[in-house]
């Protein structure tokens, strides 16, 4: 059996964990506190995903870049890809906090959407 160690981040108690698998398959995890940090061992371990957090160019606006976030996690393995295509996407102001600026990022079904509203300059 292999031996997998990892800290749950779900709450503070930051629980020390032990995932146990065997060719690929979790046969036990040892140290959760509750039912959540059992469940974020297993997904760490057969998919781990990540909320994207970046800023993108914007035009128009009050500020020359926009935040933006994955509503929902994204797979891990996927957030350079995604950084990558949202570096060459420019928004136009104004934009509304929560507004789909990337819809479904990299078929993953997730949309990136804006983290704060954007005005748009007087006189444009």
């Amino acid at each position: 059996m292999n031996k997998h160690d990892l800290v749950c981040i779900n709450c503070p108690l930051s629980c020390a964990l032990e995932l146990y698998d065997e060719g690929g398959e979790v046969k036990e995890v040892k140290g959760a506190e509750c039912k959540i940090g059992q469940r974020y061992a297993v997904e760490e371990f057969k998919n781990p995903r990540r909320l994207l957090t970046t800023t993108v160019k914007a035009v128009g606006g009050l500020v020359p870049m926009l935040p933006v976030r994955s509503a929902e996690p994204i797979p891990r393995a996927l957030l350079k890809d995604a950084v990558t295509t949202l570096a060459r996407l420019v928004v136009d102001a104004p934009v509304a906090v929560g507004q789909v600026i990337y819809p479904d990022i990299l078929g993953t079904g997730t949309d990136i959407i804006a983290s704060r509203a954007l005005e748009k300059l007087d006189g444009d």
